[in-house]
């Protein structure tokens, strides 16, 4: 297990050859934590804080569910993943967010993420054939921000700028977050994300216990009931509807769907990643774990953080060889392509798990 001082919190995760030599190498850190709170695993420093940016979204909705808004709003466990969600922004996840609003009795025109250009190209090109402009349902975070607002509206708090830090509703999901990291909430750095809601930041271990915490609240003692109950919710939905979480193709998605009921993911901007292994993912009596990734140069080209991601889990066992063959597209070891598609190297991870 290494440990580095504070000055110099990250490590070489993933190299990039060209020919014979390595050409670029991609730094990170990362965290493996059991529900229990102990530190099996970890690489640079597990206690670097860094924003988990979208890797926080299920313990921004577990307020929500904690309180009985599912049942009160009558949410599917789609609608509930969807919460949780960073989307593609397809019409199917258009769907759904429009059903959530409408069953919480709030409108698209009450969000305040905005808009930003979609990656997943079926989309963009079905809306540019209809004419459709981009409008903030299509934006990853639609999902969260329409929970938050039903959140509001459930407790007859404003929805007018639902997303400051001191507005009631965001003091109750900061709260939420560090008492699922284990953590006093002054400890929580809370900045701005993308989508103009707050974010915060954590160290990687106390992250990756939250999600060892979220995949099995009785054995990390969560408290109370209520929030117990509701982990198990947001997982269920999560692992029941992982298309909801991401999108066709996307790595969270075609994890969850590789290992079904074992394994979440949730990942964030600027090269963060954050999983969880259900209690039984590494056999018969295994305990839930946390998993906390960051790559310190926000993996700009996606080179790193899925295999990062996939190496962590062969090495732990929680991917069988026929499932690491499925998700080979994405790692652990790829192959480097120039725009002939001729192979010139590989993306390779150059670290090993000391449990």
């Amino acid at each position: 297990m290494t440990r580095t001082t504070a000055a110099t919190p990250y490590q070489p995760l993933v190299e990039v050859t060209r020919g014979t030599i390595v050409e670029s190498i991609h730094f990170g850190a990362f965290a493996v934590v059991d529900v229990h709170g102990r530190l099996l695993a970890s690489y640079g420093d597990p206690y670097a804080v860094t924003y988990l940016r979208s890797s926080t979204k299920p313990f921004q909705a577990l307020p929500l569910i904690e309180r009985k808004g599912h049942e009160i709003y009558h949410l599917s466990l789609a609608e509930i993943a969807l919460a949780c969600a960073s989307h593609s922004g397809t019409d199917e996840h258009v769907l759904v967010v429009r059903s959530l609003q409408d069953k919480a009795g709030i409108a698209e025109a009450d969000l305040l993420c905005g808009v930003h250009p979609l990656e997943h190209q079926p989309t963009v090109e079905a809306m540019r054939q209809r004419g459709e402009q981009l409008t903030p349902n299509r934006h990853n975070c639609s999902g969260k921000h329409s929970a938050m607002l039903a959140l509001a509206q459930m407790l007859n708090l404003p929805k007018e700028n639902y997303i400051h830090p001191e507005h009631p509703i965001q003091r109750l999901i900061l709260q939420t977050f560090a008492e699922m990291c284990a953590l006093p909430v002054e400890q929580v750095v809370v900045g701005t994300d993308g989508c103009s809601a707050p974010n915060f930041a954590v160290p990687l271990y106390h992250a990756a216990l939250a999600f060892a915490r979220l995949c099995d609240p009785q054995s990390g003692g969560v408290q109370p009931l209520e929030r117990a109950q509701a982990c198990q919710v947001i997982t269920a939905a999560m692992s029941a509807h992982p298309e909801m979480v991401a999108g066709p193709q996307r790595f969270d998605t075609r994890l969850m769907q590789t290992a079904p009921g074992r394994i979440l993911a949730k990942g964030g901007a600027e090269g963060y990643q954050a999983m969880g292994l259900l209690p039984g993912a590494l056999g018969s009596g295994s305990s839930a774990l946390g998993i906390a990734i960051k790559i310190s140069d926000g993996d700009q080209a996606a080179r790193a953080r899925a295999a990062v991601s996939l190496e962590i889990l062969r090495q732990l066992g929680a991917l069988s060889p026929s499932e690491l063959e499925g998700l080979a597209n994405y790692g652990p070891h790829k192959p480097l392509y120039n725009w002939r598609k001729i192979v010139v190297g590989e993306v390779r991870p150059c670290f090993g798990l000391v449990l």
